[in-house]
């Protein structure tokens, strides 16, 4: 036999080599860009609401955060609650339409605050 008394098997190379260096470097990369991507979701909901002045932005960002750190399974809530004004809000579309008209200079008549009472319309 071949064997020394002392050793049990095939010896392992422990050299770090080029291929090792290059696979740590691959795997490095795909780390950073995985964060990237989390934390570019975990913001989106939040920078939506801001953009278009949702009027709870703060809370839409916290919950596109806490969507993230479950997982993904509540973002998506988030993300609708972006889109979503609340009825009562002053950024409603009725609102709008009053702001546009009033700067496009077409304003609207108003009506009279009170009738005219009958003893009113028989004067001379």
């Amino acid at each position: 036999m071949d064997r020394v008394a002392g050793e049990s098997g095939p010896t392992m190379d422990s050299k770090f080599g080029v291929l090792d260096a290059f696979a740590f470097v691959v795997f490095a990369v795909l780390i950073a860009v995985g964060m990237i991507a989390i934390v570019s979701l975990g913001q989106l909901p939040g920078r939506l609401a801001r953009k278009w002045g949702h009027p709870q932005a703060s809370a839409v960002n916290v919950a596109g955060w806490i969507g993230i750190a479950t997982g993904g399974l509540l973002w998506p809530l988030a993300l609708i609650w972006a889109f979503i004004t609340p009825s009562g809000s002053s950024s409603s579309g009725n609102d709008r339409l009053g702001r546009d008209e009033t700067e496009a200079g077409t304003t609207k008549q108003q009506a009279p605050l009170r009738k005219a009472s009958v003893d009113e319309g028989m004067r001379p």
